[in-house]
């Protein structure tokens, strides 16, 4: 299993392909303590992602409520390299996609 420092820019770059044109924005977890690591804009859809190594990876105070609070809103997720298709596939759905469809560029 990839480290989680690993993972992240490997997930980023699977997400530029999947949704192109998106902008993803890293946040800063001591600007804000337990915000999701990343922020997916993308057209009139946005998500966050919380990345972690594996399911079973230690959370951080607040991470839970994040997620739930912000999934409520739009669309928010922990990610890992165990359940990396399924979250995919849910952001797809959130977003209006089915998976491995074409998405335009505009």
């Amino acid at each position: 299993m990839k480290l989680e420092r690993d993972f992240q820019p490997d997930l980023i770059e699977e997400l530029e392909e999947l949704l192109p044109g998106c902008f993803i924005i890293k946040n800063d977890a001591n600007a804000m303590p337990g915000i999701p690591d990343l922020l997916i804009l993308w057209r009139k859809h946005w998500a966050l992602l919380e990345t972690k190594r594996v399911t079973k990876s230690r959370k951080r105070p607040n991470q839970d409520f994040y997620i739930d609070v912000l999934n409520d809103m739009s669309f928010a997720a922990f990610v890992n390299q165990e359940n990396k298709e399924e979250v995919l596939d849910a952001l797809q759905q959130s977003f209006g996609l089915s998976r491995n469809a074409r998405v335009l560029k505009r």
